[in-house]
């Protein structure tokens, strides 16, 4: 069955705590969603603010192939005749082929947020949705609180519906805008809505109960049609149905049709991109399209995915757009070396006795408070040791650090660092801003002549976490530095019980590693690492 999708990340997303799109960012997620397939795009309120109101002035220039773009409003004013009604007026002027309008259904909210009388709401839902039909809309009537209302008073909250069918609404869209309704009695109240009216049901709900998704699959399976939510489960409190889920879930489980299969490879990357825009990660561990969907860190996880995916895998993650990892840590077991290092054509460089070495080393540092999964370029670095061990660019001979402040003038950092290299040792005394900064110079001063390449690499991050907080200013600390040479990014770690020490750590692994990519180009180990990134 054809289920239509209804997205509201530009309206009802942009309600959640910090969200905020521009308008050039609304207009380039439209034509996003445009190209997944979406059926409705939900633009925002006109008669709201200035921001949607240009957003519809210019997205009239948009070339949509699919999308039909939908302007939000709500019924007219109690006090105002509806051709008067200025956000009623805004509606039509935004010149979208759809309109979607919410009233009130709840007998609670007519008498106390409205103030005015239970059959006044229904003419002015009624007012309202005649209204825009007859200027040509094709009209979403969104029942606000619906399933609040039907609980409280469910005669009256079926007249609502009545009206707006009777007015030409071409969809009823059944709205848990609290989140509060449980999955069964969700279902069971769709289903009584199915019975009685016909056409087509939508459902529209939040995540207050941790239960949106649920509910909008089980109002499906009552005979709700229209599916609305947002990408990324954007929203107001606790957000809105994840439609990203909701899709795959019908299209994958379900066997409804929505996008459609040939679509749903894009759904990851879509989501993606809109959390890019929003400046807000996307969570590891969100179902389908999060980095951590289909990543695999036991080793008996990993040794089971190795012969056959379904073990551990609900689906093939290729066809949502996503992609299988497998993560090396000190849970790891011996088939995640494996299969980092078979999976680009490696294992046969590492003999069994160096694959367990690395494994050890690993499970070893892991154990000390090393994260590997953050820092791909220290795994990396453990990898190119393994497979070309001796390789040894310079030694630390020793290195302090020290800071001064006199008489409420700035901090100033003093660092000396000597290195043993193969033309001799060098010694460089730098100040900086900072302890760390001071020694980033003078190991770059002391590597400057020999390895002239490394000035391109710079630091573009810098963390800092308390491992054991019990133990006050003693405890250890792990420093995860973010590195770039303007090709890629990478991030190397380190753990001490001074935090100096730890940000050495990094910094002299993310050096040596570069002079080991430099010396030698390895497109197979390029390949493994550029994986492991992926995802990280």
């Amino acid at each position: 069955m054809k289920i239509s999708t209804f997205d509201t990340t530009l309206r009802d997303g942009t309600q959640g705590e910090s969200i905020s799109f521009s308008v050039d960012d609304k207009l380039i997620i439209t034509q996003k969603l445009d190209e997944l397939g979406i059926d409705y795009i939900e633009g925002g309120w006109p008669g709201s603010n200035p921001k949607d109101k240009e957003f519809f002035e210019r997205a009239r220039d948009l070339k949509l192939r699919h999308a039909r773009l939908t302007a939000f409003g709500s019924t007219r004013f109690a006090k105002n005749p509806v051709e008067e009604d200025r956000n009623v007026r805004a509606l039509v002027e935004a010149g979208t082929p759809v309109v979607s309008i919410f009233g009130k259904t709840w007998d609670l909210h007519v008498k106390r947020a409205l103030g005015i009388t239970l059959e006044e709401n229904l003419v002015l839902i009624s007012d309202t949705v005649r209204f825009l039909k007859q200027h040509g809309k094709e009209v979403v009537y969104d029942a606000e609180h619906f399933f609040d209302g039907y609980l409280a008073n469910p005669e009256y909250a079926l007249q609502t519906l009545q009206v707006a069918r009777d007015a030409g609404a071409d969809v009823l869209c059944l709205c848990d805008t609290n989140g509060g309704t449980v999955t069964r009695r969700l279902s069971e109240i769709v289903a009584e809505v199915r019975s009685r009216f016909e056409g087509v049901i939508g459902i529209h709900t939040h995540n207050d109960s941790d239960l949106a998704v649920a509910n909008t699959l089980a109002a499906v399976e009552a005979g709700a049609t229209h599916v609305q939510g947002c990408m990324n489960g954007y929203g107001e409190r606790c957000g809105n149905a994840t439609l990203a889920s909701v899709i795959a879930n019908l299209e994958l489980k379900l066997h409804h049709t929505t996008i459609g299969p040939e679509k749903l490879t894009a759904l990851t990357s879509v989501c993606r991109f809109i959390a890019e825009l929003a400046n807000l990660p996307l969570r590891n561990d969100q179902p389908f399209v999060g980095k951590s969907a289909f990543a695999h860190k036991g080793g008996v996880h990993v040794a089971a995915v190795l012969k056959d995916s379904a073990t551990y895998e609900h689906i093939k993650p290729e066809t949502i757009g996503n992609r299988q990892r497998v993560l090396v840590s000190d849970l790891s077991g011996r088939g995640n070396i494996i299969y980092k290092l078979k999976q680009h054509g490696l294992a046969d460089r590492l003999e069994e006795d160096t694959r367990r070495v690395l494994l050890e080393r690993i499970k070893q540092m892991e154990y000390e408070g090393y994260e590997l999964e953050a820092a791909e370029g220290t795994f990396e670095l453990l990898v190119r040791e393994a497979l070309r061990p001796g390789t040894h660019f310079f030694d630390v001979e020793s290195y302090e650090v020290s800071t001064r402040a006199a008489g409420g003038a700035p901090s100033v950092s003093t660092a000396t660092v000597t290195l043993n290299t193969q033309d001799g040792v060098h010694t460089a005394t730098e100040t900086g801003n900072g302890p760390f900064h001071a020694l980033h110079v003078c190991l770059r001063k002391c590597l400057s002549k020999l390895y002239p390449q490394i000035s391109d690499v710079r630091l573009t991050d810098y963390k800092v976490r308390v491992l054991d907080s019990n133990k006050g200013t003693a405890a250890n600390v792990r420093v995860l530095i973010e590195w770039s040479d303007h090709r890629r990014s990478w991030s190397t770690v380190g753990v001490s019980d001074n935090v100096i020490e730890a940000s050495w750590i990094a910094l002299v692994d993310a050096i040596r590693l570069e002079l080991m990519r430099l010396t030698e180009k390895d497109d197979s180990i390029d390949k493994a690492v550029e994986d492991y990134c992926w995802g990280v």
